[in-house]
């Protein structure tokens, strides 16, 4: 092996790069004897080799070897001030140039390791046996392919495994030495500027020119080249208005075609029964033996002086040169696709239909692409995304770290006015403004949307992908278990249930010894605490690791959580509406010992695990929060957390694949990030802060990333600022503002809107002062939006029954309210393209600079914060705490929890605590029962009134509808 070669390799291990399956060194090369330590010296040294012995002459069409260094010199020294340049603003950034080696010749590569040294680049050499089969390295390349710290790969391997079965296998963008069809074909075409032309024709080329030749007219015999060379030198040459012949050494005219020649390129080694004779003195000869793909860099001919004789070994160095040239291209191309640029996506056409089918057939109707296709003209590379069956793929977090220099887009949030209880179409508002971005004004953006809970798919509201021709598709993989991350947040919470109710029942019934020795056993005759036990050591104020000198008092302190079971605020869940399980009582079997307490199920999202979810910006930040979750307090009123009980390393193994967001796409072949699915009431209601900034990175600075607040605007909108956007710093650029002319009918004092039931005829008849009674609650939450500085842009998701009178009258009204504009919207009918008004005011509302601002300074008592939004965002007079609650506010301040944000939990059927106060209460009194604190997620969550945390079945659920298809494996009934 080569002296350099292990050096290099520890260099490309030191270098940062993105994670990936390391370079591989199958078979150790042999080092040449001319190895040397590196730089200006050894590269002359290598020119020494390769001239063999020294020429004592040269005919005046020659070149002496110090000229011909020059020209290699000029090469390498514009590649490195190239390099240079790129790595100012990229300082990380050294490319890669990947070589498979099958054989045991090694002078080239020494040659390509002290060039690339000289320009700053970096050499991996894979080394395979000098047998190895086509499959063998075509298997190779293809790794090298994949691996994205490798920005070029060339092939060093015998010429009988030159077939267009192996050259083709290269990445064309990776393909430095110019042998793929794309590449020659774009050559061909006149692309050089788009392709990567090979080194050794431009070898030839520039040899000549710098020769002082004339190439105009001249006539060119190729003689003995084959494939990607021949192809290529014929091209080149032609580009100078040469006459070009190609001819294989076994031709029967060859003799008469090299007397009629001006130059002769020889592309192979000549056959001994070819005579020298044959070329005529005074031509111009060069040797650029195919031979130099294979390091054999020997000519293996008798000398002879020509007129202008160029050898095998000029072109080589020279071809070595511009391949490090290529190597600096490529690594500009990677850098330049790095950067923001408009997508080249295929977006899928529409053809609406009247009237508009079920949402499932609309879903069914449309083919989506293949999520790899869609992942990478996007942006995504092949090693950042997990693919799940055709059309869901997960996508790592790497992706940060490879674009963190990339500007951020345009960050807006579609938040709703006061709903009914049907809801009003945020999320098809927020999918069909993606489609009419990307769709129809091609405008890269970005849909970011809440993964659904299972409850209410199979209960009374249905699946959650949007509606109509603005909705995510597969609609049925979007609705129902997705790529399981509910599942593992369902897993992971009841680990935890499991994990208090266990060590309370250990505590109760073993002494302090026996439970010591238990939670620090004894394996191989050796006790030894592990890492989170250490952990919690150090947390006690115990410096010790040597668990056989802990006191018995510490020994007690470790081992004795003494949890408080009146305090556990920990609940098992399910991803199920099933109100009998509101009130459960747990441990009533033999084996519990008598210890039995009352308990709760919650539904799955509703689980803080999910809150954290949605908020971590890192598996390490993730892994930290949930070690923070306090599940109870110990009988000296002390926080117990997830970290005491030693569960938190298992939970983050359960949701080490959760924390990857998930890509799908709309009806029109846009992209979709769904990721986390919290509460929007006991929790912020928002989907995921790492889905927002991976979508942020990927739309580039002049794209843009929508994403939807749950419920009205007074409450997550409200939590959209005040606790996701603390916990991201993301800064967003306009509120889109969703009404409807029904839920304004509802404000404005029409009938109850209850779901399941037909509507009243105010809803469907044109009734204008039910419209303008009711654009009291749109005014409202346009204040509220204002309240943080960020510009409204009013979406009126229009339905069927709407009257133009009505969807004048809402605009207006909105307009003179502050809204930044008002836009009818239509893309459940037609899809993207009734939502390009909305496109366009929203992109001129981004325009405007932002002047966000958060309501309140956490640093403000708890019972301040709360009186902060009762008052200015819900009209409210003031608050009125419980007992209760004041007793929790003073002990998770005493706790040191004082400072976190709040969310508040509280009905989204009014601005105020009553579900039937419409439009916009005034002078009420809010009353809060409760107080709870959710520390992982980094939130305190006051009550008001009473909360429910587990839905129920209706009298006829939705699953009455839902069923499949045994034949055809298609689920029916979804809506």
């Amino acid at each position: 092996m080569g002296t350099r070669l292990p050096l290099v390799l520890r260099q490309l291990r030191r270098r940062p790069h993105p994670p990936g399956p390391p370079l591989r060194l199958r078979v150790p090369c042999r080092a040449s004897s001319g190895g040397g330590s590196g730089g200006r010296e050894d590269l002359l040294g290598q020119r020494r080799l390769l001239d063999g012995q020294a020429r004592s002459s040269r005919s005046p069409g020659g070149r002496t070897p110090a000229a011909r260094d020059s020209i290699v010199r000029e090469v390498i020294q514009n590649s490195k001030e190239v390099l240079s340049l790129l790595q100012e603003k990229n300082p990380a950034f050294k490319p890669v140039l990947a070589i498979i080696q099958a054989g045991d010749d090694n002078l080239m590569q020494e040659i390509n390791q002290n060039l690339a040294e000289e320009t700053g680049l970096n050499i991996a050499h894979i080394c395979l046996p000098p047998d190895s089969s086509e499959a063998e390295i075509i298997d190779e390349i293809l790794k090298i392919n994949e691996d994205t710290r490798v920005h070029g790969l060339a092939l060093q391997i015998s010429e009988n495994l030159f077939s267009n079965k192996v050259l083709n296998a290269l990445k064309p963008e990776k393909d430095v030495d110019g042998v793929t069809d794309i590449n020659l074909g774009k050559l061909v075409r006149g692309d050089a500027h788009e392709c990567f032309v090979s080194p050794v024709a431009k070898a030839v080329i520039e040899l000549l020119e710098k020769s002082g030749v004339n190439l105009d007219g001249k006539k060119i015999l190729v003689v003995g080249a084959h494939g990607s060379l021949e192809a290529a030198l014929q091209c080149l040459f032609q580009r100078k208005g040469s006459m070009t012949m190609s001819s294989q050494w076994k031709t029967p005219q060859l003799q008469r075609k090299l007397h009629e020649a001006d130059i002769v390129v020889l592309g192979s080694r000549k056959p001994e029964e070819i005579p020298l004779t044959w070329i005529q003195p005074g031509i111009t000869v060069l040797n650029c033996s195919h031979d130099f793909l294979s390091g054999k860099v020997g000519c293996g001919s008798p000398r002879i002086h020509f007129g202008g004789l160029i050898e095998e070994d000029d072109v080589s160095l020279l071809a070595a040169a511009l391949r490090i040239q290529n190597m600096v291209s490529s690594g500009r191309r990677w850098l330049r696709e790095q950067q923001h640029r408009r997508w080249r996506l295929h977006c899928l056409k529409l053809q609406p239909l009247s009237p508009v089918p079920s949402d499932i057939e609309i879903s069914r109707g449309q083919t989506p692409k293949a999520v790899d296709v869609l992942a990478k003209e996007i942006g995504l590379l092949a090693d950042e995304i997990e693919i799940y069956g055709k059309s869901k793929a997960k996508v790592r977090l790497s992706v940060l770290e490879r674009l963190k220099n990339q500007a951020d887009g345009k960050y807006v949030l579609v938040a709703g006015i006061t709903p009914t209880p049907l809801g009003e179409g945020k999320s098809t508002v927020t999918i069909g403004l993606v489609q009419a971005l990307t769709a129809h004004l091609n405008v890269n953006s970005f849909a970011c949307l809440r993964q659904p809970s299972q409850g209410p798919t199979f209960g009374v509201k249905g699946g959650a992908a949007g509606g109509g021709y603005a909705q995510v598709i597969p609609m049925e993989e979007f609705n129902l278990h997705l790529t399981g991350d509910i599942h593992a947040i369902t897993a992971a919470n009841n680990l935890l249930a499991a994990a208090i109710d266990t060590r309370i029942l250990h505590e109760n019934t073993q002494t302090d010894k026996a439970l010591y020795n238990r939670l620090v056993p004894l394996v191989n005759g050796v006790r030894e605490f592990s890492e989170i036990q250490l952990a919690r050591l150090k947390k006690l104020g115990i410096n010790k690791t040597d668990p056989s000198t802990l006191t018995e008092e510490e020994v007690s302190k470790f081992a004795r959580l003494d949890i408080n079971p009146s305090t556990i605020t920990w609940q098992r869940v399910l991803d199920t509406n099933d109100r009998f399980l509101r009130k459960i009582t747990i441990g009533q079997g033999n084996t519990e010992k008598g210890y039995s307490r009352q308990a709760q199920f919650d539904i799955a999202v509703a689980s803080e695990i999910m809150a954290v979810l949605a908020l971590t910006d890192s598996l390490a930040d993730m892994k930290a929060r949930l070690g923070r979750m306090v599940v109870a307090s110990d009988k000296s009123g002390q926080p117990v957390t997830a970290d005491d009980l030693g569960v938190t390393g298992a939970l983050t193994v359960l949701m080490k694949d959760a924390i990857k967001p998930n890509l799908m796409q709309t009806l029109e072949g846009t992209p979709v990030f769904v990721h986390a699915g919290p509460f929007a009431n006991i929790a912020h209601g928002n989907s995921s802060v790492l889905a927002d900034k991976i979508a942020l990175k990927l739309v580039g600075e002049e794209g843009f990333v929508v994403t939807e607040a749950g419920f009205g605007a007074d409450i997550g909108m409200e939590k959209f600022f005040n606790i996701k956007c603390r916990a991201s710093g993301l800064v967003p650029n306009v509120v889109v503002l969703v009404a409807t002319v029904r839920a304004l009918k509802m404000h404005g004092g029409g009938p109850s809107v209850t779901a399941g039931v037909p509507l009243k005829k105010e809803y469907t008849e044109e009734n204008i002062q039910l419209v303008a009674d009711g654009c009291c609650n749109l005014q409202k939450q346009i204040q509220i939006a204002q309240l943080f500085g960020v510009p409204v842009v009013v979406a009126l998701n229009v339905f069927k029954t709407d009257t133009r009178a009505e969807i004048d009258l809402v605009c207006e009204l909105a307009k003179r309210a502050g809204a930044f504009d008002a836009v009818p919207c239509y893309h459940w009918s037609v899809g993207g393209k009734g939502s390009v008004d909305l496109a366009r005011a929203v992109r001129e509302a981004a325009s405007k600079r932002s002047r966000f601002q958060f309501l309140y300074d956490v640093q403000l008592p708890v019972v301040d914060k709360i009186r902060t939004i009762a008052q200015a965002v819900y009209g409210a007079k003031d608050i009125e705490l419980s007992p209760e609650a004041q007793a929790k506010i003073d002990r998770y301040t005493q706790q040191g929890f004082g400072n976190l944000p709040i969310c508040m939990a509280k009905t989204h059927l009014s601005l105020s605590h009553e579900p039937d106060k419409k439009g916009v209460p005034r002078d009420f009194i809010l009353p809060i029962s409760d107080v709870r604190a959710s520390i992982g997620a980094g939130f305190i969550y006051p009550l008001v009134g009473t909360m429910s945390t587990m839905p129920g079945l209706p009298t006829r659920p939705c699953f009455y509808d839902i069923d499949l298809d045994t034949e055809t494996e298609q689920v029916k009934g979804l809506f």
